[in-house]
């Protein structure tokens, strides 16, 4: 073999190693926009959960509505009395408003103008869809009224069948998030505004019935809301709203948690609608990668903060995404660089 030879095979031999590295590398995907999306209703979004619908064949977000952009609505009445907003996608990236969850709630439950806040919606091995939703009996300009959690089930994510009011740990609970326990049967984590807004959880062995545990251990000595659970990497993660930021946990068992040093989107981003800090997560997780949805209240300063003020800039919000990032067992994010947005459909 001739050197030129010899050296050509040696280059096409060191390529081959290099190119599957740098496709690998390569980010996929459309790149999100900045915001992601926005009530075009009530421009209120807040609190995203997305979810795969079999049927439609697109990714459905489901979101918290408030009432940001209506004049003349006193105190915090402004985050009452909204339904639950559905918005539909191909790819994560591009989405479009699709209206409102159909749920009809009981009167003794959702009172005469009931206010549906934070779902979480989970597909069971059967197929059946499962919701479970914070409950307000009314619109109300403070926030100390009674809120429970609600059971709706669905075949088509968009007519609920309601099922039952959850007895948990008081009568001001909010914020459900539910997982498959390794062991079998389901956990829920909520947040208990009686016991200074802390992280509680329940069992249940078939989505129907559920035993309360109390705190969260690990989690729930910290105040926060909005908790959202999944697993990636080899491990469970719990991400929380702290209002500054989200806390992030982590578990192998979903038994202990540990909370991590440094929390994400707690600096304020240069994106558009994105320089607040992010509140109330969800997660996707696609194969290796996996992606954070959250909201912003981007005509505030610096972090969120509560607000009875009749500026409706201060009161509308949006929703973002961003791709974490592990090593090392950390997550990080970068909200400030594209997001390559790949959702496909699940197998």
């Amino acid at each position: 073999m001739t050197l030129r030879l010899m050296v050509l095979v040696s280059c096409v031999s060191c390529l081959s190693w290099f190119l599957p590295l740098a496709h690998a590398a390569e980010p996929a995907g459309p790149v999100a926009p900045k915001p992601l999306f926005r009530d075009p209703v009530f421009d209120g979004a807040a609190d995203p959960v997305v979810v795969w619908n079999t049927k439609a064949q697109r990714w459905w977000m489901f979101y918290t509505n408030r009432r940001a952009n209506q004049p003349g609505l006193s105190g915090v009445a402004w985050v009452h009395g909204c339904k639950i907003g559905i918005a539909e996608s191909a790819d994560g990236a591009r989405w479009t408003y699709l209206g409102t969850a159909d749920i009809e709630l009981p009167a003794d439950i959702g009172g005469a103008e009931p206010t549906h806040w934070a779902p979480d919606v989970i597909t069971a091995p059967d197929g059946k869809h499962h919701m479970y939703l914070t409950a307000v009996p009314g619109i109300f300009e403070n926030w100390q009224h009674p809120r429970r959690i609600v059971h709706l089930t669905s075949s088509d994510l968009r007519k609920w069948k309601y099922e039952s009011a959850l007895t948990l740990a008081s009568d001001r609970v909010i914020d459900a998030a539910v997982y498959p326990l390794p062991g079998g049967g389901w956990r829920m984590w909520y947040n208990n505004e009686r016991d200074k807004k802390s992280i509680y959880y329940a069992d249940s062995t078939d989505l129907f019935t559920w035993t309360e545990k109390g705190k969260c251990a690990g989690v729930g000595e910290r105040p926060g809301e909005g908790p959202y659970v999944f697993h990636w990497r080899g491990a469970y993660w719990m991400l929380v709203d702290l209002w500054k930021g989200l806390g992030v946990y982590r578990s192998d068992d979903l038994e202990t948690w540990t909370a991590q040093t440094g929390d994400l989107l707690g600096v304020p981003g240069q994106g558009a609608d994105d320089g607040v800090n992010g509140g109330h997560p969800g997660v996707v997780v696609a194969g290796d990668r996996a992606y954070v949805f959250y909201f912003t209240h981007p005509g505030r300063n610096g972090t969120i903060s509560p607000d009875d003020k009749q500026n409706l800039e201060l009161r509308r919000s949006s929703i973002q995404v961003v791709e974490l990032v592990e090593k090392n067992g950390v997550l990080t994010c970068d909200r400030d660089a594209p997001t390559h947005v790949v959702l496909r459909a699940p197998r």
